[in-house]
């Protein structure tokens, strides 16, 4: 496979990279095709190793799968010398510039939680907050009366309210217990009815005998609603973090504000309602059901219903890239030498001119059900592009990358620091019943990638660090680009996605890449990624030979059965 074109990785979608800039396809296109520059090459022990033991099959794709046409993007004209590496990602989502002084990455949960109860009592035009539950504890209530004062407030005013409170929760992990999400939620339906919305999404996958059989928790394997997004007017929250007391108080995520940013406030709006419209609604006597004419999720024909929420969703994308690269257009023209005076002047007495853009901020959606996977796309992309002396800093809560994930760590040049939950901050540490095994599940499977790490002699380039911190939890996800010769990343990526299984196949999930040239927002990152990285020590071999390591064999032999379920 070392041949001019580099190599070739199949896995259901391929695409092209030029050693210059990527050439994507159309979203709508289900097939993704690249080829690497050919400094990106597998040595040949390395490439050997990886066929043998898990890539051979996808050698033999090219023979089964028919040639798939390569749809090149035109460059675009309007954009000046210079302009940031990464702007072929609005081949496939909207491209949204502001300033990086809108920006403000935060550091701790209390931070968080008090922005949240902050942004609530503000509000004046929409609160919208996407998550997979709320909790049910005092914190959580406080949320709740937040968001009941606000409303008062507004249904007070003179003339009709105006604001509107919309939360999308996942269904399964929403209605556990008899005191859950929805009971937390139905005082401000009864009495809000006409400003408030609770929609409850349940995968389309969990239906039939499958849901009548498996219990309580475990129907959550099958697949949730992951996004996290809070909204209030034109500010945005975007985190990892879920509704719940641990998140507000010693629970370690990441968190950004993107203050005064309509067009990002619109699209997450719009997605979130795109959702909802797809999901069963809330009603005042905690009864569900869905929209008038809407297709049932699991009682409704799968594809159908899989086939809507795909166009919906579709739909919110490409309408806001449409959106924006009009707007790209109107601006750069209305900046040019020789431009009218009086569509300068219009633009002007619109109100403030707003400064030049010096950061990006591009929505990738990843919702494997529904047959979209744009933010795979862009992940492997990034992964497949980082140049040799890159660094890549990637964390997540539950080490469990896919295998296309590993096989491009591997396989690439850049280097690797990954951040993972000690044993001790995992969330599931100390859980009762067969929950309480997945702690050492996570260790079975961290040992199994260092060793092959080891095995292919990449321990300097791909490095494991464990979080670890006396009382707290962690949950932190994301990725940080430092190009070579940096010593500031200058893209990262934060929402939901843990980089598993089960956010690339399973759960709804979205995140964004925030692409900037400001140095101060650069540092910003940059302190936000040594903060949590400075909580870790190095995993080594002696790592797993500590006690609290030890693997049971029942463990061992049951974790490849399970592990894309969690």
């Amino acid at each position: 496979m070392q041949n001019a074109g580099g190599i070739r990785l199949w896995k259901g979608i391929r695409a092209v990279v030029d050693p210059c800039h990527v050439l994507l396809l159309s979203a709508s296109l289900p097939l993704l095709a690249w080829r690497l520059s050919g400094k990106q090459r597998f040595h040949n022990k390395e490439f050997l190793h990886l066929s043998l033991h898990r890539s051979s099959w996808l050698f033999l794709a090219p023979l089964l799968t028919p040639p798939v046409p390569v749809i090149t993007a035109p460059p675009c004209l309007l954009c000046p010398e210079g302009a940031h590496r990464f702007q072929w990602i609005r081949n496939l989502v909207p491209e949204f510039g502001i300033s990086s002084s809108h920006v403000k990455v935060l550091s701790s949960p209390v931070e968080f939680y008090e922005l949240l109860k902050v942004q609530i009592k503000a509000a004046k035009q929409r609160v919208v907050m996407a998550s997979l539950y709320l909790g049910t504890g005092v914190l959580e209530q406080e949320l709740v009366d937040c968001l009941e004062e606000t409303l008062e407030k507004s249904l007070q005013a003179k003339g009709s309210p105006d604001l509107r409170v919309s939360i999308l929760l996942d269904y399964t992990r929403g209605s556990r217990g008899k005191k859950n999400s929805r009971t937390m939620l139905l005082p401000l339906l009864q009495r809000f009815p006409e400003q408030v919305r609770v929609s409850l999404f349940h995968t389309p996958h969990l239906r039939g005998l499958l849901r009548l059989l498996i219990p309580e928790r475990f129907n959550e394997t099958i697949g949730l609603q992951h996004i996290k997004v809070y909204l209030f007017d034109d500010n945005v929250i975007l985190s990892g973090a879920n509704l719940s007391d641990l998140y507000f108080t010693n629970r370690q995520d990441r968190y950004v504000l993107l203050q005064d940013s309509p067009e990002i406030a619109d699209f997450f709006t719009e997605l979130v309602d795109a959702i909802g419209d797809v999901s069963l609604q809330l009603q005042q006597d905690d009864t569900v059901q869905m929209m008038e004419g809407m297709i049932h999720p699991y009682q409704g024909d799968k594809v159908a219903y899989c086939e809507i929420a795909n166009r919906r969703v579709m739909e919110v994308i490409n309408s806001a890239r449409t959106r924006q690269e009009l707007l790209h257009t109107k601006t750069f023209h209305s900046s040019q030498p020789g431009s009218s005076p009086s569509s300068q002047q219009g633009s002007q007495a619109s109100g403030i001119v707003k400064p030049e853009p010096d950061t990006w901020i591009y929505p990738l959606i990843q919702m494997k059900p529904f047959g979209i996977q744009i933010d795979e796309m862009v992940t492997e992309t990034l992964l497949t592009e980082a140049e040799r002396d890159a660094r890549i800093y990637l964390t997540t809560g539950y080490f469990n990358l896919t295998q296309a994930y590993m096989d491009l760590i591997l396989g690439t040049r850049a280097e690797y620091r990954i951040l993972l939950a000690s044993p001790e901050v995992n969330g599931f540490f100390g859980a009762k019943g067969v929950a309480g095994a997945i702690p050492a599940a996570y260790v079975y499977i961290e040992h199994q990638f260092y060793s092959e790490v080891c095995y292919l002699q990449q321990q300097e380039r791909v490095q494991l660090q464990e979080y670890s911190r006396t009382g707290w939890t962690f949950h932190a996800k994301g990725l940080w680009l430092y190009l070579a010769g940096s010593d500031l990343p200058c893209l990262t990526l934060i929402g939901s996605p843990n980089f598993g299984y089960r956010s690339v196949h399973r759960d709804l999930e979205a995140q964004v890449a925030i692409v900037t040239e400001n140095k101060a927002l650069q540092q910003q990152l940059h302190q936000e990624q040594e903060q949590l990285y400075l909580c870790s020590g190095v995993v080594s071999t002696s790592t797993f030979e500590q006690p609290n390591r030890y693997v049971k064999l029942w463990v061992k032999l049951v974790t490849p059965l399970i592990k894309n379920f969690f």
